[in-house]
C-alpha cells in the first residue's frame, strides 16, 4: 500500500478498508470498456482493498448539473471530470471540501494552484477531419464560417468540450463572438448533449469535422494504424482544458476520497490516461509513440479559469446567436 492509502488506513477504523466504498461520479466516456476508468478501478482496488464505484452521470457540465441537484444529499464521495472551465462555478455551489495535500508532480503547460481540484489529464480542444477526403491547412473561425464544411459539436449546457468552444471563440473574437456563431450556424449539422455522440456522428460521415482535441488523431494512429484523421491548427490559438477531480464536502468516506486525489497523480493513474482518455497526463508521466505526430498549438489568449458569470453571459450570448 502506497504512502497515501496507508494514511487513509490509519484514519479508519481498523480491517474497515476492505469493506468500504468509494463513490466517483464521471462522464461517459471515462467508464467505457475502452476508457480509462475500468484500468484505474483495478489499481487502486488492489491498493486499497476498498470497493472504487463509477457512476456515469453523462458529460462533465451535466455531471455538475446533477450533483448541484442532489446537492448535500448526494451519494457521490468524489467528481472526476470538471475542468478548468467549470471550476470556478463547482466552487461557488459550496458542495466540495479542500484537499487534504497539495497534488505532488504536476507538470502541466500552465502554474497550477489550487487548494480544492486535483487535475488528472489536459489537452487543446481541435476540430478533427479525415485527411483522405480533404486537404484543409491552418485556418480559423472566420475562415471555417465563409466555408462549405459541416461541423457537429457539443451543447456547452451539458458538455465541457462544447463550453470551451464557446469560450475559445470569446476569448478569440470578444464582442465579436455572436457574429463569428451566426456565421458559423450554417455549418453546424446538429449540437449534441455529449463528445461520444458527436464523435460518433463523424466517424459515420455525418460531417466534415467534429469538435474533439488535437490529441484525438494519437486514437486512431496508434489503436487503429488509422493515419487519416488530422487536428486543424487555427491561427487565433487553441483552448486549454484541464480536467479535474475534487472530493464532495458531504462524503462519508473522505479518508478513501483524500486517497483517491492522492492517487490521481501516481503513475498506476498517470499511466492509463495517454491511451485511454486520449490526453496528456498531468504528470511527466511518458506518453506513447505517435502522439509526437500531434499538432502543438499555441493557446488561445485568455485566463485558464472564468467565473461563473462570465461563462453564463458567454452561453447565454451562444445560444441568441444560434437562435437568430
Amino acid at each position: 500500500m502506497n504512502k497515501f492509502l496507508l494514511a487513509a488506513a490509519l484514519s479508519l477504523p481498523f480491517g474497515s478498508l476492505a469493506a468500504e466504498t468509494l463513490t466517483v461520479y464521471t462522464y461517459d466516456s471515462f467508464v467505457s470498456d475502452w476508457g480509462p476508468g475500468p484500468q484505474i478501478k483495478a489499481a487502486f482496488e488492489a491498493e486499497c482493498g476498498c470497493t472504487l464505484e463509477f457512476v456515469s452521470a453523462g458529460d462533465g457540465a451535466a455531471v455538475l448539473s446533477r450533483l448541484r441537484l442532489e446537492g448535500a444529499r448526494t451519494e457521490a464521495d468524489v467528481v472526476l471530470g470538471l475542468d478548468n472551465s467549470l471550476m470556478e462555478q463547482a466552487r461557488e455551489t459550496g458542495l466540495f471540501a479542500p484537499l487534504a495535500a497539495a497534488p505532488e508532480g504536476l507538470a502541466l503547460p500552465v502554474e497550477w494552484a489550487d487548494d480544492t481540484f486535483v487535475p488528472y489529464d489536459w489537452g487543446y480542444l481541435a476540430f478533427i477531419y479525415d485527411n483522405t477526403k480533404l486537404d484543409l491547412g491552418p485556418a480559423d473561425f472566420e475562415a471555417l464560417a465563409a466555408s462549405d464544411l459541416s461541423i457537429v459539436i457539443q451543447d456547452p449546457r451539458s458538455s465541457t468540450p462544447g463550453l470551451g468552444l464557446v469560450l475559445w471563440v470569446k476569448a478569440a473574437y470578444r464582442d465579436d463572438a455572436a457574429s463569428i456563431w451566426q456565421g458559423l450556424s450554417d455549418n453546424i449539422v446538429t449540437v449534441t448533449k455529449g463528445w461520444s455522440e458527436a464523435y460518433g456522428m463523424f466517424l459515420e460521415g455525418e460531417a466534415d469535422l467534429v469538435l474533439s482535441y488535437t490529441t484525438s488523431p494519437a486514437y486512431h494512429l496508434i489503436a487503429e494504424d488509422d493515419p487519416s484523421k488530422s487536428a486543424v491548427s487555427f491561427s487565433e490559438g487553441h483552448y486549454l482544458q484541464v480536467e479535474v477531480a475534487a472530493k464532495l464536502a458531504s462524503s462519508d468516506q473522505p479518508a478513501l476520497a483524500d486517497a483517491f486525489l492522492a492517487f490521481i497523480t501516481t503513475d498506476a493513474f498517470q499511466s492509463v490516461i495517454p491511451e485511454t482518455n486520449w490526453m496528456y497526463p498531468a504528470t511527466d508521466t511518458a506518453v506513447p509513440e505517435g502522439f509526437e505526430q500531434m499538432i502543438s498549438p499555441a493557446p488561445v489568449a485568455g485566463p485558464l479559469t472564468i467565473s461563473d458569470a462570465d461563462r453564463k453571459a458567454a452561453v447565454d450570448e451562444w445560444v441568441h446567436a444560434l437562435s437568430q
